[in-house]
């Protein structure tokens, strides 16, 4: 009785000092959202919620394109000729916002509309939203991170919603089980089913990354009881890039996460490994197995912030990403990439893309949708320090996705020389339409600034001659304001017809 008494009054200890330990936070945070002058971000997104609930009727309205953006959703219609976009953020160097608009871009005419339909999701960044063919197509779209202004306060969602484009109504799926909250993850359409992966929650006190799987029924709409086997599973992560192979294998490869060294050190992980989440041959819809998987061919290297979407014909494009290099023990210089390379799903293997003008007759392609050239396995760094979804700026390991040592490297893409098209950047949004890719939006940093995008790029895959400027690169159109300054105007340019004037900071992660 002594030891279990003793035992129970401990903990009795512990948990009275987590709770002196979290009010004290509370007053904390208290006191800085008085001093900036921040209402509580719950009490926001429920006011911002409840105005999308005050929308009566589905309006279409012809206008520009979408302002400078990053960490937002893009995809092509399954059925016509238009590209959807939704969401998004936009960082001027003292203040976020955060977009829930959504845009349709008729690629015959050349024409952006303004789409705007009655109780839909909040404003966030970080989401994911993929198409299906049924039903006259859908869109399904799921968490995500609403920020405020000051970045002080963050809140992630974990609600499931499906845009019918047929009617162009926005439908909430309130199904239980589903994942917790979280931006950051990764999400396919397979098999009549949905795949998440992974992600991240952070509220600026504490954070957590996962690497947990979730299916969705898009017949039952149910989300699935699973098991998965397998002796190593990734690691938790965010900012993966994922893909369906035709296999019915569910590809995650790359990513970050953040870890704590101790107390006040934070470590930061790339991932530069593969896995294959593998359907049980006997039940294929609920039974899976992990499998490490080591891709050929050319090697890219070691990034973040990826933009990439997968072709009907098997294969994932990826564009750009950025690196961050040591130069001493206070300072981190960003390398951002703009090559573009593919991961074929039924082999696994990478292979660079060369966009050349072409000069006399144009060799035919293998499988008629492109012509690429087989580079040579490029070396991956041994130790980087790398920052994902723009928040985090942390020494890493290589290859490994537990590797940590420190140590500093010459930059990876100097040597490189320029190439005509889409400025280096990272968290754009990238889809394929009818054998043409297209990239939208983006950041790079240079110094301090950090430019915001709203550029846009088509690139035909079956010629791979030309970069198609249909939006000039805008990388200078907006005001950077240093954190430092005091009382600047923090509206950010053009994009101050926010539907709130916060966001998410760069996570994803895209």
């Amino acid at each position: 009785m002594g030891k279990k008494d003793k035992n129970k009054k401990k903990g009795k200890g512990a948990e009275k000092t987590q709770m002196k330990t979290d009010k004290k936070l509370a007053a904390k945070q208290k006191k800085l959202l008085a001093k900036l002058g921040e209402a509580d971000i719950q009490e926001v997104v429920a006011k911002l919620e409840a105005e999308e609930q005050r929308l009566k009727e589905v309006t279409e309205t012809v206008c520009p394109p979408p302002s400078a953006r990053s960490s937002f959703s893009f995809c092509a219609h399954p059925e016509k000729e238009e590209l959807i976009l939704f969401g998004g953020e936009f960082f001027n160097g003292q203040k976020v916002c955060v977009y829930n608009d959504l845009y349709f871009y008729n690629i015959p005419k050349n024409e952006w509309k303004l789409v705007k339909s009655p109780s839909g999701p909040a404003p966030r960044s970080g989401h994911q939203m993929v198409t299906v063919a049924a039903d006259g197509g859908q869109l399904w779209l799921f968490g995500g991170e609403y920020a405020s202004p000051s970045q002080a306060q963050f809140y992630h969602f974990k609600d499931l919603w499906v845009f019918r484009l047929n009617t162009k109504k926005w439908e909430k799926v309130n199904a239980p089980n589903g994942p917790s909250a979280r931006s950051g993850h990764r999400m396919v359409a397979a098999k009549k089913k949905l795949f998440i992966f992974g992600g991240f929650h952070d509220n600026n006190t504490s954070y957590q990354y996962f690497n947990d799987v979730h299916v969705f029924s898009l017949e039952s709409y149910e989300w699935l009881k699973i098991e998965i086997a397998g002796a190593i599973p990734p690691a938790p992560r965010s900012g993966s890039c994922i893909a369906a192979a035709p296999d019915g294998r569910i590809l995650i490869w790359s990513g970050y996460t953040k870890s704590k060294v101790n107390k006040e050190v934070d470590r930061g992980i790339t991932h530069a490994d593969m896995f294959a989440l593998t359907p049980d041959k006997s039940n294929p819809a609920t039974k899976f197995k992990w499998v490490s998987v080591k891709p050929g061919g050319y090697r890219p290297h070691p990034r973040s912030g990826i933009a990439f979407t997968t072709a009907p014909n098997g294969k994932t494009y990826c564009f750009g990403g950025v690196m961050d290099i040591d130069e001493d023990e206070e300072n981190i210089s960003g390398q951002f990439g703009n090559d573009l390379y593919y991961l074929d799903l039924s082999s696994t293997t990478f292979r660079l893309v060369e966009v050349v003008k072409k000069a006399g007759k144009s060799s035919k392609a293998g499988d008629g949708s492109q012509e690429v050239e087989m580079a040579e396995d490029a070396p991956v760094a041994a130790s980087t320090t790398v920052t994902t979804d723009g928040i985090f700026t942390v020494t890493v390991g290589g290859s490994s996705s537990n590797a940590s040592n420190k140590g500093k490297i010459a930059s990876l893409f100097d040597k490189l020389k320029p190439k005509p098209g889409p400025h280096p950047r990272m968290n754009a949004g990238m889809t394929i339409c009818k054998g043409t890719l297209y990239l939208y939006g983006g950041i790079y940093e240079e110094d301090k600034k950090q430019s915001t995008l709203g550029d846009f790029y088509a690139l035909d895959l079956h010629k791979l001659d030309e970069w198609k400027a249909l939006i000039s690169d805008t990388s200078r159109s907006h005001e950077w304001i240093d954190s430092g300054s005091e009382g600047s105007d923090s509206s950010g340019s053009e994009n101050s017809d926010s539907s709130d004037d916060s966001s998410d900071s760069e996570m994803d992660t895209d």
